[in-house]
């Protein structure tokens, strides 16, 4: 195959720098290219959005040119975990650094890739650089990972065991490619992982347990208070939830009229989120003088989608206000109806989420069928996610976004009766408990009697938090009366779900067994 290599031209230069959302697409890249042939698989672009919320100080990327071609991930750990027995998938959140702990005092090298066009121009070495500088600056204890073995497999019948290997490569009577330059640069051994990652034939699945010590730091001293590092988040971040009631319009003027006042409302309030209803849209379907059978309804439907969007956008930006616009049922330019909710962000951006999970109803009703694509999205209050209805009785899809760095899950829902309502009220209460995360309900009341499948209505929307002291006495931050329509308001402090997380009366992430399970998503 030919070679990619572009550093034969004086125009292009190797940078370090550390590694930003927009690389994240070319990271995944290259970490498919580095693993080529070996049995492991490259880092998904999820997961790397969950590094980078996490921790986004401590990943770094080498570029030649606009080219990602190297590429190292960390996280922080305690003391106690960063030397006892693990394996890859435990200590790192199998790959979301779910796990980074803010306060720990080593640094864990979970990754190091480098192009395979690119190796033999010292970017490991610029990289293992760039890590012993973070974890000096940040005042920790040193470094410690397990580190591979790739020529193991090839010669573990010459030297029997793989402590006599490393022996063997610690005395330079054998040289490896991976734990010789550890040496070279300072790592110390300290012990062997069996199991570490099975999947790394190569290693035969072993793990080297390697510490590097920050000289300028007292081994032995407590360390007291550290410098805090990464993008520093709002204080508070102000939510609000409309409880939208449903009545018949005359034109789409008077729908946007209608969810023009909430805006305002919540946005003079100084709010930086306002949230819809699912399927709040279907009001547009009032102004046919005649119930429309379900293909018909979509297709009335999607000629407003353009408008919609356009509107919506508009009001985000008139009132400064980043808008999770309930949902909208969409033909796609595919031909599939999906339950789409659109999110318009006040600097203009508008990103789409589509229902995972459609209720049989929906599907009769309607023919809409679930989407495949389940990510974060970045905010100017961090990262949040999106889960319809219906969604938020999956724990899994939860856990995929949660584990993404989502602080706050936003949940537009339509249900018709009380036990419907509960169900998806009592779900969500459960997934921020068990993700130690913010979660906003937005619902509709009131009926449209010409509307197919918005008969009649029953919500209380809410916005719940964690169980814990830090929080709410009842886990509930704002409530709503049941079938009014009004504006429920919080101030949600995303420091708090940092503080519950690291040392709170439960600590749900920190506590998983990802050595015996862990949420694989194979959707886009």
């Amino acid at each position: 195959m030919a070679t990619t290599n572009t550093l034969s031209d004086p125009a292009i230069q190797l940078q370090l720098r550390q590694a930003k959302m927009d690389d994240i697409p070319q990271i995944a890249s290259l970490s498919e290219r580095a693993y080529a042939g070996t049995g492991m698989y490259g880092y998904s672009e999820p997961v790397l959005i969950g590094q980078q919320n996490h921790f986004p100080d401590g990943q770094f990327v080498v570029i030649a040119g606009d080219k990602v071609v190297g590429y190292c991930a960390t996280l922080r750990i305690s003391e106690k975990r960063a030397f006892k027995q693990h394996n890859w998938g435990e200590i790192t959140g199998n790959g979301y650094i779910a796990t980074h702990d803010p306060h720990g005092e080593w640094l864990y090298g979970m990754e190091v890739c480098v192009d395979p066009d690119y190796r033999g121009y010292r970017i490991g070495q610029r990289l293992y650089n760039a890590r012993k500088r973070l974890a000096q600056d940040l005042n920790l204890k040193g470094i410690v990972f397990a580190g591979r073995l790739p020529t193991l497999s090839t010669r573990i019948k010459r030297y029997g065991t793989v402590e006599a290997y490393i022996e063997a490569v610690k005395k330079k009577e054998q040289r490896d490619p991976v734990l010789s330059f550890q040496l070279r640069n300072d790592f110390e051994c300290i012990g062997v992982i069996p199991h570490y990652l099975d999947a790394d034939h190569q290693s035969l699945g072993y793990g080297v347990h390697m510490m590097w010590r920050n000289p300028k730091v007292p081994q032995d001293v407590s360390q007291g208070k550290q410098k805090t590092y990464g993008g520093r988040q709002p204080d508070s971040v102000r939510v609000g939830t409309v409880q939208y009631q449903q009545r018949k319009v005359q034109s789409f003027e008077e729908f946007m009229e209608a969810v023009a006042y909430f805006v305002d409302v919540v946005a003079d309030y100084k709010g930086d989120f306002v949230v819809f209803p699912e399927l709040f849209t279907l009001q547009l379907l009032s102004m046919e003088s005649q119930q429309l059978s379900p293909v018909e309804a979509i297709e009335a439907l999607t000629k407003y989608t353009p408008q919609f969007r356009t509107a919506m956008r508009d009001l985000a930006l008139r009132y400064n206000i980043n808008i999770i616009g309930g949902s909208h049922p969409t033909r796609m330019p595919n031909g599939r109806v999906e339950n789409i909710c659109y999110i318009f962000l006040r600097d203009g951006t508008v990103h789409e989420q589509a229902k995972i999970q459609p209720t049989p109803n929906e599907a009769y009703w309607w023919n809409i069928e679930g989407g495949s694509e389940l990510d974060v999205i970045q905010t100017d209050c961090g990262p949040i996610g999106v889960l319809i209805c219906y969604d938020s009785e999956f724990p899994e899809l939860a856990r995929h976004l949660t584990d993404q760095g989502a602080q706050i899950l936003f949940v537009p829902f339509c249900t018709d009766e009380r036990q419907g309502y509960l169900r998806v009220r009592y779900c969500c209460q459960a997934r921020a408990v068990e993700n130690q995360i913010y979660v906003v309900m937005s619902g509709n009341c009131g009926n449209l009697p010409n509307v197919a499948n918005m008969d009649i209505q029953y919500a209380q929307s809410c916005i719940l938090t964690p169980c814990d002291l830090p929080f709410a006495r009842d886990g509930i931050a704002a409530d709503t009366t049941p079938n009014t329509e009004m504006v429920a308001m919080a101030d949600l402090r995303p420091e708090l779900l940092m503080t519950a997380r690291n040392s709170g009366s439960v600590q749900n992430l920190r506590d998983r067994r990802h050595d015996l399970y862990h949420v694989r998503w194979k959707g886009k």
